[in-house]
């Protein structure tokens, strides 16, 4: 391709809009262009770098004995109702009728057709296992679109669902989706931790996400692992406590209420008490699909939303307003502000405690009174209708490992794959069977394997980048080498080029020959910012039959003969993985 009929167009600026280093890259270097809040165009660069990323996968997931198909991204209400996910999926599920007022919804996810597919299809058990995946569209309406293409609304991903009559096939095929995914990231150039996560709202048992470490802005995620192996998200993660003072006996000496004016946060009580945070316990209130939860928590804790959610079977969480605090204070007959709230007499909405709390003894705890609080307490002056305890506490790093108890790490995270053990979660509600060979029949043991696509191109930008361009891994970039002559009206200079561009392709490397009449520093510029893995400088050294070889991963620079140049480069795309 000669740059001259490249369709491209660089930029001077990152976008205004722009947060993090792959947005700012990808737009500034010419691959995307948004067309809407969350949506993009891609344009031909990244065209190109998405399809190798799915030719990889593509690769590997018919490598692992999947078997590839399409299906309509355009999904009927009625499939979603049978599921149960119509009304539980929440309003990222985009719903639309066509012209004879059929409620249809663009697909975030595919599990209820593969699963109709299957119903159709898969009758016996002498047909299973199975592993059927696409690559396709999808659209969620996210209600912040933010990164560019690492949370836009519509995306490319791979989804793949396997098929089986027992458990242990499911976790047979999950090991070797596993192993598979550790394969297409590595050939992506991507490093990745597999860590423990929360199912969300595609269900299931288990979960695993498979996350870039980064330590841009981009890390959407808190990573907690140990050199033991272990590895979760915030949202799943759990962590042994160092032991602390949890009982205020020696603080308190009765139980009663006291004045605590102006004291609403937990430091403010904190100091006004002389107590640590430990002996003191946080109330509170959330609102989970549209109701009221009361959480409770060691005030030194935070609570981690998804576990919360989880543990009252919820969909959507949010914590509660001022106004809808006043509101529930007055149901109840109090006239309590935040800072003053607890536990006491709240009927008719579920009190979560987490785990901690059980060992919690003579603390401070809010009354339902502005400007007083109950000292000394314990769980049983507190006249709880009913409280049910959860691990819903947000891990910190320095507490230690669950597994092997040394202390645990923190780092950033880019989620870019994740795979579910769903069980019979959309098989049974939507009656889809097969027979086993007593004529018996029983819904089918599933598993489902997601790759974001346009994600993953998104992070290896966001992993291999420096301040002049992206640095792309030679098996995902667009092309593999660009070709810059110094002065195209330099006769010998265009020969030479011109040669090692033709020699370059049709020995099948993918190659640019920078032909425009441009200043070599403009070029240069062009070059890093687009992030070709090699460039080779046809200039004044061409005289003594040597181009300057430089590798834009390392900066590395060598002066070597154009012949050796593309016997280099030949070599090197002859052995991309």
């Amino acid at each position: 391709m000669k740059m001259s009929k490249l369709f491209v167009q660089t930029l001077r600026e990152f976008p205004s809009d722009a947060e993090v280093v792959s947005h700012k890259m990808l737009a500034r270097a010419g691959y995307i262009r948004k067309l809407t809040s969350g949506v993009y165009n891609y344009l031909p660069l990244m065209w190109r770098v998405l399809k190798k990323v799915e030719n990889i996968v593509r690769e590997e997931m018919d490598a692992a004995g999947a078997q590839e198909l399409l299906m309509p991204f355009v999904q009927p209400k009625e499939l979603w109702e049978e599921s149960g996910r119509w009304e539980a999926y929440g309003r990222e599920l985009m719903r639309l009728k066509d012209r004879h007022d059929r409620v249809m919804c663009l697909g975030p996810t595919h599990e209820e057709i593969i699963t109709a597919i299957a119903r159709d299809g898969l009758k016996s058990y002498k047909q299973m296992p199975v592993n059927l995946y696409q690559i396709q569209s999808k659209f969620r309406d996210e209600v912040r679109p933010r990164y560019g293409l690492l949370r836009g609304r519509e995306f490319i991903m791979k989804d793949a669902y396997s098929f089986d009559t027992s458990e242990e096939g499911l976790d047979k095929e999950y090991l070797n989706m596993a192993e598979a995914y550790k394969r297409i990231f590595d050939r992506c150039g991507l490093e990745t931790k597999m860590v423990q996560s929360d199912s969300g709202a595609i269900g299931g048992s288990v979960s695993h996400e498979f996350m870039v470490i980064t330590d841009t802005d981009a890390g959407e995620n808190d990573v907690f692992y140990c050199e033991c192996g272990y590895a979760a998200n915030s949202n799943h993660a759990v962590s042994k406590l160092p032991e602390t003072v949890v009982d205020g006996k020696d603080y308190f000496k009765e139980t009663k209420i006291i004045d605590t004016p102006e004291t609403h946060s937990i430091e403010e009580l904190s100091t006004f008490l002389n107590i640590p945070s430990t002996l003191i316990l946080k109330s509170l209130v959330y609102i989970v699909d549209k109701k009221p939860v009361m959480a409770l928590i060691r005030a030194d804790k935070t609570v981690e939303e998804t576990k919360l959610m989880n543990a009252v079977g919820g969909i959507d969480i949010r914590i509660a307003s001022a106004a809808e605090i006043a509101e529930l204070m007055a149901d109840h007959g109090f006239d309590a502000v935040p800072g003053f709230i607890g536990p006491t007499g709240m009927k008719d909405i579920p009190v979560i405690a987490d785990e901690t709390v059980k060992d919690m003894k003579n603390f401070v705890v809010g009354i339902n009174k502005t400007d007083k609080h109950l000292v000394g307490a314990n769980l049983c002056d507190l006249n709880i209708e009913e409280i049910r305890y959860s691990d819903i506490r947000l891990v910190e790093a320095g507490e230690f490992c669950p597994e092997c108890g040394k202390p645990l790490k923190v780092t950033k995270g880019i989620e870019v794959g994740n795979i579910f053990k769903l069980g019979t979660k959309y098989s049974k509600p939507m009656n889809a069977l097969y027979l086993d060979k007593n004529g018996k029949s029983h819904p089918y043991i599933m598993g489902c394997y997601g790759i974001g696509i346009s994600r993953t191109a998104a992070a290896a930008v966001e992993a291999h980048h420096d301040e002049y361009g992206i640095k792309w891994p030679i098996s995902i970039a667009p092309y593999h080498v660009v070709i810059v002559p110094v002065n195209i009206q330099d006769k010998l200079q265009m020969e030479v080029a011109e040669k090692m561009y033709e020699d370059l392709k049709k020995a099948g490397v993918e190659v640019v020959l920078d032909d425009r009449d441009e200043r070599a520093g403009v070029k240069f510029k062009d070059a890093d910012l687009i992030g070709f893995p090699y460039r080779v400088t046809v200039g004044k050294t061409i005289n003594e039959g040597l181009v300057e070889y430089k590798i834009r991963e390392t900066g590395e620079v060598e002066k070597v003969t154009p012949e050796t140049a593309v016997e280099h480069l030949v070599e090197i795309v002859k052995n991309i993985k």
